[in-house]
């Protein structure tokens, strides 16, 4: 009951308009940043983290929560609208959102991307602020052998997700895993695969690997494609009436995806969301390709599902609330935002544990109140107002919006990593991923290649030097062996079992 007093004083505290300015400042400005390739919700809490030294900690955490969960949304917009996910995370909503957009039901899509995030979000909100301390009890039943076999799991679902080119899929996964191995060892402090270049002993930045395999390879897509059917389509795009009606996903087809879909997919992010490191791309992913695997409709799976979009988004925003579990609980991030959301706690004099719910969560409740009231409230919100312009995107003449998109994205890699190696190496991987593309092989399993890869390498070694190098600890850890059947399960889900026959 106290704790419920207290969550009910946050959401009171969200009425003070100094409070409520910085709530929905921070939503706008982290839509923004999402929306925008190259700028993410990390870089734009890392950039306003100075101004947390001038302002109150409750107005500061209110302001970061909004931040996140705008976000994780806002990377469906470009991703929908122009194939290019704000943020890794959208990459799935990219697969199908933008089909749709070129079928012309790029409003619908939003809507549904919108729908999703919001149920997701609010979900996940909710699960926090109720079984927090029962989720941070959980998640440390996950031993070492038991997160090799979770992230393995991603992986094979990744390869196997798409039937007709596994072994493309296979040498994508690989090709990430193999960039992600440059730079200083996982476990220990030696350089490897850096070819005697002190640039690379740093390893390679994630950023430059998205904005290359997105942004720059579409925008070279773009270019080889150029015909007079473009300029036809951009004219119908001018002359398109969008109503904010449109933007309101029809009953029928919430009907058809399915409440349960909702539900367990932003319970699957959540889940995913309290592991350590594991991030919105593998909760979207995860929630995806399990969605995909007990659909009664998986052949629309790949050419504009709407169900597809609305487990990826559900999955990735509810990750949201469990990503804050391990940081309040324990000090350890659950994904880079709360990295530097943590930092944000630091810098007030607030260190994570358990006795940060017992002495100080009057302090934390806002914060938590400001993740549920962003996703039910901000998200449907900004949409309804700001929808027909995200969809208008299109009009813009393709020379001028790509040509922008290369800068911005270029502009965007260099300030999240102040290298300007690692901005040249955005074009190279653009250029990689644009030959990958042409021959069939899939960017998205690149990037989650080399997303996941660490977290196997580490695990896996982490594993065996527990057992003296012997590979049966996974066999013999139960919370392995549950992963390991789950990953059974989605082999025969998604490759051998019959699609089921609507009646």
């Amino acid at each position: 009951m106290e704790m419920f007093l207290t969550l009910s004083g946050g959401f009171t505290a969200l009425l003070d308009w100094t409070v409520l300015a910085f709530m929905v400042s921070g939503f706008l400005i982290g839509t923004f940043f999402g929306a925008m390739p190259g700028l993410t919700s990390v870089l734009a809490i890392a950039l306003l983290l100075p101004i947390t030294y001038t302002i109150d900690v409750v107005p500061a955490l209110v302001m970061c929560a909004s931040i996140f969960m705008a976000g994780m949304y806002s990377g469906s917009i470009t991703a929908t609208t122009i194939n290019i996910p704000g943020a890794p995370s959208s990459m799935m909503t990219a697969i199908e959102g933008h089909r749709l957009m070129k079928k012309g039901f790029g409003a619908n899509a939003l809507g549904h991307a919108a729908l999703g995030s919001m149920i997701g979000g609010s979900v996940g909100a909710l699960l926090l602020m109720t079984f927090m301390p029962v989720a941070a009890q959980a998640s440390l039943l996950i031993r070492t052998p038991g997160k090799f076999s979770l992230v393995l799991f991603a992986l094979v679902v990744i390869i196997i997700v798409d039937k007709g080119n596994i072994w493309k899929g296979v040498v994508a996964t690989l090709l990430g895993v193999m960039i992600a191995t440059i730079g200083i060892d996982v476990l220990q402090p030696i350089p490897r695969f850096n070819f005697g270049t002190e640039t690379l002993v740093e390893g390679i930045d994630i950023m430059p690997l998205v904005i290359g395999a997105f942004a720059v390879s579409e925008v070279l897509v773009q270019a080889q494609s150029w015909d007079g059917a473009l300029d036809r389509t951009l004219e119908r795009a001018r002359d398109l009436k969008i109503r904010r009606r449109d933007f309101v996903p029809p009953l029928s087809e919430i009907r058809e995806i399915g409440v349960l879909t909702y539900l367990r997919s932003a319970l699957i992010g959540y889940g995913i969301g309290i592991l350590p490191g594991a991030g919105g791309s593998m909760a979207a992913f995860v929630s995806y390709a399990i969605a995909r695997g007990g659909s009664r409709r998986p052949e629309e799976y790949g050419h504009g599902s709407r169900e597809g979009i609305a487990a990826a988004e559900s999955g990735n925003n509810a990750m949201c609330g469990g990503a804050f579990v391990p940081m309040l609980m324990f000090g350890i991030p659950g994904d880079p935002t709360t990295a530097i959301v943590l930092g944000v706690l630091v810098i007030n004099g607030l260190q994570p544990g358990p006795r940060l719910l017992e002495n100080q969560a009057d302090l934390l409740a806002p914060m938590l109140a400001s993740l549920f009231v962003s996703a039910l409230v901000l998200i449907p919100l900004t949409l309804y107002l700001l929808g027909p312009y995200f969809v208008r995107i299109v009009s813009i003449p393709k020379g001028l919006l790509y040509s922008s998109i290369a800068v911005v994205a270029l502009v965007g890699s260099y300030v999240a990593t102040y290298s300007i190696f690692q901005m040249f190496l955005a074009l190279i991987f653009g250029v990689l991923a644009f030959f990958m593309r042409k021959q069939g092989y899939s960017t998205v399993s690149l990037l989650l290649g080399f997303i996941l890869g660490p977290d196997l390498e580490q695990y896996l070694r982490r594993a065996l030097s527990l057992n003296d190098g012997n590979p049966s600890i996974f066999l013999t850890s139960p919370d392995s062996l549950f992963f390991l059947a789950l990953t059974a399960g989605a082999v025969y889900l998604i490759l051998f079992r019959p699609p089921r026959r609507v009646a």
